[in-house]
Parts: C-alpha cells; sequence; structure tokens
C-alpha cells in the first residue's frame, strides 16, 4: 500500500524533509501520485509540513489502527503480525471468519474503525461508533478437542482484563464468562465462534470489544447507565494504538500458557479475576431464570451456582446478574501509564 510506504520513508527522516522527487523515485510512481497519497493521508489525520522546496517532513500521525501504525510498536512473535484494516465493516467477526475458511493462518487480525453490525453476545448487536474504540477478530487454530474450546473464551477475558489494568491502572472485575466491568459497568465483552467436527477444532474466532474513547453521553439510552469506556474512567483519552498492542501481546502469552500448561493455569486466573465465588446472582440461562449463589466454574468453565433451595445446577450460557454490589476498581499504587496516555505520538 502506498501510504505505508510514503509513512515508513517520512518515518525515516523525523527531523528532515522528504523531497517529492526522492519519494516517487523510490516508489516508482509520479510525483503527482504521491502529492495525492499526502492529501489522502492529511484527511486522515496525519499531519504532514509540506514545502516547496524541501518537500515532505512528518510532524503527527492520528490514533489509527492501521498496520503501520501498529506494527511498530507490536511486540509479539506472531499474533498480529498480519493485519486486515478496514475503516468499516459489517462485523469484524463475519470477516474473519470468511478468511479463516479460506486458510488465514493463526494469529491474523481483522481490525475495522466502526461496524455496521457488530455481534455481542446471544445475538445482540455491539454499539460500534467509528474511531473512538477497538473492534477486532483474532483467528486461532488451537489443536485441542472441541469441548475445551471455552476454556479460549476465559483465556481471552484474562488476557483484556490485563490489558486494561495496565491501561487505567484500574483493576477491572471478569463477570462470567466475559464480560470485562469497571466500577460495576460494562467496559469490554468478547463473542468466541468456532468451526470444528466431533473431535477436532478447525479455528476459533476471538472477537474482542474494547470501549476505549467513547463518551458516557454517546452511548444509546439503552445501555448508558451500564456501560463505560476507559476514558470515562480514567477522565482522560488513551491511545488506542498502544492500548491494541498491549492487548495483543496478553493474548500471545496467555494462549501460549494455555496450551502449554493446560486449563488449570487459565481457570486459576480467571477466578482471580472474576471474584464469582459466594457472589449471590441471579442467572438467565435459555428461558430460565435462577437465584442463588454461586459456587465456581468447573474444568470447562461451566458456572456452578447453588440455588435456595440447596440444589447445585451447571450453567453453560446465559446472563448472569450480580444481586449484592460488585467491587469498587481500585486504583494501583504504581503511577505510571504505560505509555498509553494519548499524548502527542512519538513519529519515529
Amino acid at each position: 500500500m502506498m501510504d505505508d510506504e510514503i509513512l515508513k520513508l517520512l518515518r525515516g527522516r523525523p527531523s528532515s524533509f522528504l523531497s517529492g522527487e526522492e519519494i516517487s523515485h523510490r516508489l516508482r510512481v509520479s510525483r503527482t501520485a504521491v502529492w495525492k497519497r499526502i492529501r489522502h493521508m492529511r484527511s486522515l489525520g496525519y499531519e504532514i509540513e509540506a514545502s516547496t522546496r524541501s518537500g515532505y517532513r512528518l510532524i503527527q500521525s492520528p490514533d489509527l489502527l492501521i498496520p503501520s501504525e501498529v506494527l511498530p510498536s507490536l511486540e509479539t512473535d506472531w499474533m498480529g503480525k498480519t493485519i486486515h484494516y478496514f475503516t468499516r465493516l459489517n462485523s469484524t467477526n463475519a470477516k474473519a471468519y470468511e478468511l479463516a475458511i479460506n486458510g488465514a493462518e493463526e494469529g491474523e487480525v481483522v481490525i475495522t474503525e466502526s461496524q455496521t453490525k457488530g455481534k455481542g453476545r446471544l445475538g445482540r448487536s455491539w454499539f460500534s461508533p467509528p474511531l473512538l474504540n477497538l473492534y477486532l477478530s483474532v483467528i486461532l487454530r488451537p489443536p485441542l478437542p472441541p469441548h475445551q474450546a471455552s476454556l479460549i473464551t476465559l483465556m481471552a477475558a484474562v488476557a483484556t482484563a490485563e490489558a486494561i489494568e495496565k491501561c487505567s491502572r484500574l483493576r477491572p472485575l471478569i463477570k462470567w464468562p466475559n464480560d470485562i466491568l469497571l466500577n460495576g459497568r460494562k467496559v469490554a465483552g468478547l463473542l468466541n465462534e468456532i468451526k470444528s467436527e466431533t473431535d477436532r477444532i478447525h479455528f476459533v474466532i476471538l472477537g474482542i470489544g474494547v470501549n476505549i474513547n467513547i463518551a458516557g453521553r454517546m452511548f444509546p439510552k439503552e445501555i448508558r447507565a451500564i456501560a463505560t469506556s476507559l476514558k470515562e474512567e480514567t477522565e482522560g483519552k488513551v491511545s488506542r494504538k498502544a492500548f491494541l498492542a498491549s492487548l495483543l501481546q496478553a493474548l500471545e502469552k496467555w494462549y501460549t500458557v494455555f496450551l502449554k500448561e493446560g486449563g488449570a493455569v487459565i481457570l486459576k486466573s480467571w477466578r482471580e479475576w472474576a471474584q464469582i465465588k459466594g457472589r449471590h446472582i441471579k442467572m438467565t440461562s435459555f428461558g430460565e431464570t435462577i437465584a442463588g449463589k454461586a459456587i465456581d466454574v468447573d474444568t470447562e468453565g461451566a458456572l456452578i451456582i447453588e440455588t435456595r433451595r440447596g440444589e447445585r445446577k451447571r450453567v453453560v450460557a446465559g446472563d448472569v446478574q450480580y444481586t449484592n454490589k460488585a467491587p469498587i476498581a481500585k486504583h494501583l499504587p504504581s503511577p505510571r501509564r504505560a505509555g498509553l496516555r494519548a499524548a502527542r505520538p512519538n513519529n519515529k
């Protein structure tokens, strides 16, 4: 993509100008084509200084999630090394599923700036306004039997919670099975889709949505009281690029741990983030409402509930409501923000 190549050349000269003639020579295109791409990049938010005699100089980059912005700061070994970027999609999960069917490799990522039909759990939609949040899907091909696929959901929830903590310096709470809360309100959600046979998984599409810089007043009225964003909780804009890099690093780490050490280590960490044991809840599952106390999750991630009559029920899917208040997110002692505040970007 010519834009990426131009940005790469400009970043190679962070403190000096690069002539249009040199750019056109190195990319083997006309100077008019270079000028048109520069104009396009400016429309996306890139601040590019131009001088008739000297050429072009990159001053500042926008907080876009295009590969050329994300890859330089991505410190993973394999996850996210191929990014399929779109300004708009119906759904990242749907696009990732299509790519996986056609042979996309493990670790390839689909990212969009907005979704028109974003998917939530249980057939719900995911509110996906442009250029504010994070909407991505990761293709995984785990060498696992299908009954262990639910543990990938818990693994991803742990990784997402870890990235949110690193960014916000607040301790989030995982709500079973895969919602992430800050101060009792939803800041992120996960939706996995699987293609498998009886004895093996072909691939898993790991969909993640994180509310990053959306203001509370922008949420639809029906979810305004139960949704939040990192910006709302930290009272400051957050770099989406830096958050994405942290999330992909956490996902690669925990996925590798899962494959090497098994589900027990994932469940242990998930329990620490969820704090669900003993919590009084109301569960709606397949038209049935169950009130009682959460006992634990089993080895496959199903929730065990003890009803008020003393019966124990195993639930594999449903909506959980806490009937006692969730813990207030506490600030971590360190004031460092891990480079995730959206200060003036570094163009190097």
